[in-house]
């Protein structure tokens, strides 16, 4: 009797293992799918990945494709959901829990059609060309590539002007103070003659390595392409948008004043911060973090001695012309110094580092006007693109000295570019988690990445301390405004008022930054939180590990699965704490 028991649990346990190697394999197969269908509905994403196969198309913004594309999303859903999550291996349920919520959040996303709001004034169709930035344009394939590309803008356009005038219709459009920035860059576009199109300037200097009859047929098919295509495309989004969107927009700026405004900001609340949060909670946090770090800067202006109020002193750093660069060369070079400073220093604190390099590069000028202090852009996936850390060097004397540290340390190196490309650098991870990237977490990152300068040897002066206490001001500011001005009525004086009283930014830094809020509801809650959630964890280590507690391999396993939504990074970490 007892062998036979002993077969019947071994035959069970054969057969539950069939069961979850099943199971396994099913769900292997639906990434899989998921993934390839996800490259060819997003050409543009596909070729920033260095995947040159849909490099002769643009995504497909028409009404009809969107809404095919929420349909095949929410049968992926439905079929994710037919996978036994449970009967899956330990390893792979984390797996499912992250492609399951991916998919939930983007049927969501469907119910408030932010699509009907095309434009920006941070880029977008009246800057197709930046998208020569993140391409690799080496071979003659590769401009023919471009050049197919080209030929279809018109389609580009007439579908975004499409998606305008749907939400023109309904009600749904962008504020006006922000549209009143587009026609400029519209007016970029509109040359009289194709070698001075923006367009064109791949074609300048093409590689000496193509036969110069090559050279002569590429530079050809750009000129007519831009002349037949391009141009006129460009003047009808001009007409387009000047005569008739332009005069629609509308003065309000919250998205509380759109038809379901108020559900759609609490659905992104939740959604970049990975939280339960209500607006009005993440407010008061907002409040808080304000009063506790203006106590700190005015524990540094009394060392420094200042003689004057908070105010004044805002003032000081933002009128004494000691605190900037007065042409954009030498604040390059601070950067590139700065990013080659903190490079020797890192191996204090992890004990993995990425593979890829990364570059420094300026804004393009035609959208430096008109968007923020920085930013970062991730390396292509199969390693033919560096990760760039772009700075803004338009007009130098409001760009401040002491805040070129600890805006290095967020975009590039720890920040950033060491958590997105160690993030496409690990192994056994299916590629749709080697590119997520869960907002509260890459950003929350990068914010607690600026409290390292500190153990990168930055931030030696008062100033530079200044510097970072402005940038960690600057993300609790948000967390008031941006609910404020989506959620609460706020207008956008009293945003930028605010920001001003309480952040020792730039006027003109303030308020581009305050018009991005109004651009991303949302989106600007997830740097504070997620900081935050980052600095619990680690405290709670040190106290529980005391002299045990080795900081590069809390950073090492904080990062080791990615980018993760908070609550599964706290289990995450929580298991890694008991295990030591």
């Amino acid at each position: 009797m007892k062998k036979i028991m002993i077969a019947l649990c071994y035959l069970m346990m054969a057969a539950m293992g069939a069961a979850q190697a099943e199971n396994s394999a099913d769900f292997q197969a639906l990434l899989d799918e998921h993934w390839e269908w996800a490259l060819s509905n997003s050409p543009e994403m596909a070729s920033r990945l260095g995947d040159r196969r849909y490099n002769q198309e643009w995504n497909d913004q028409s009404l009809d494709a969107i809404e095919q594309r929420h349909k095949d999303t929410r049968e992926f859903l439905r079929r994710t959901y037919a996978i036994d999550r449970n009967a899956l291996p330990a390893e792979e349920q984390l797996n499912y829990e992250l492609f399951r919520r991916q998919l939930q959040d983007q049927v969501d996303s469907h119910e408030f059609q932010g699509y009907l709001l095309p434009f920006s004034q941070r880029g977008g169709v009246q800057n197709l060309n930046n998208l020569t930035n993140q391409l690799r344009l080496v071979t003659v394939q590769d401009y023919d590539d471009w050049l197919a590309r080209l030929g279809k803008i018109d389609k580009v356009i007439d579908q975004t002007i499409e998606l305008a005038e749907r939400g023109r219709k309904t009600g749904v459009v962008s504020p006006r103070i922000l549209m009143d920035r587009i026609p400029d860059q519209i007016a970029v576009q509109l040359v009289e003659f194709a070698a001075d199109s923006p367009f064109f300037k791949p074609f300048e200097n093409l590689p000496e390595s193509f036969a110069a009859a090559e050279r002569e047929r590429l530079r050809a098919a750009a000129t007519e392409i831009i002349e037949d295509t391009v141009l006129p495309a460009y003047r009808e989004l001009d007409r387009y948008f000047n005569k008739k969107y332009l005069p629609a927009a509308r003065d309000s700026i919250g998205l509380s004043e759109l038809p379901n405004g108020n559900a759609w900001y609490e659905y992104l609340a939740r959604s970049f911060t990975t939280t339960r949060m209500t607006p009005d909670e993440i407010h008061r946090l907002g409040l808080e973090e304000v009063s506790r770090i203006r106590g700190e800067m005015e524990q540094i202006i009394q060392e420094v001695e200042f003689d004057g109020s908070f105010a004044d002193f805002l003032v000081y750093l933002r009128t004494d012309p000691q605190f900037y660069f007065d042409n954009p060369d030498d604040l390059y070079d601070a950067y590139l110094a700065t990013s080659k400073r903190i490079d020797p220093e890192l191996v204090k604190l992890f004990g993995k580092l990425p593979r890829m390099p990364y570059g420094v590069k300026p804004i393009p000028e035609s959208i430096a006007p008109d968007t923020t202090t920085a930013y970062y852009s991730r390396p292509a996936a199969d390693g033919s693109r560096a990760g760039i850390y772009w700075v803004n060097l338009y007009r130098p004397e409001v760009r401040p000295k002491y805040e070129i540290e600890v805006l290095s340390v967020h975009e590039a190196m720890p920040g950033h570019h060491l958590q997105i490309a160690l993030q496409q650098e690990l192994d056994g991870m299916p590629n749709f988690r080697r590119f997520m990237g869960f907002t509260a977490f890459v950003e929350g990152w990068g914010l607690y990445s600026e409290r390292l300068g500190y153990d990168l040897g930055l931030y030696q002066d008062p100033y530079s301390r200044f510097g970072q206490l402005t940038y960690d001001m600057w993300r609790a500011v948000r967390l008031v405004v941006d609910t404020g001005m989506h959620y609460k009525g706020w207008t956008r004086q009293q945003a930028i008022d605010f920001f001003k009283d309480n952040a020792a930014k730039a006027e003109y830094d303030i308020v581009n930054e305050i018009d991005r809020y109004i651009l991303m509801p949302g989106q600007a809650l997830a740097y504070k939180i997620g900081q935050l959630k980052i600095l619990q964890i680690r405290e709670r280590a040190a106290i529980q590990l005391g002299e045990d507690f080795d900081i590069r391999a809390f950073h090492d396993e904080l990062l080791g699965a990615g980018a993760l939504p908070l609550d599964l990074l706290e289990q995450r970490m929580d298991r890694w704490l008991a295990a030591q």
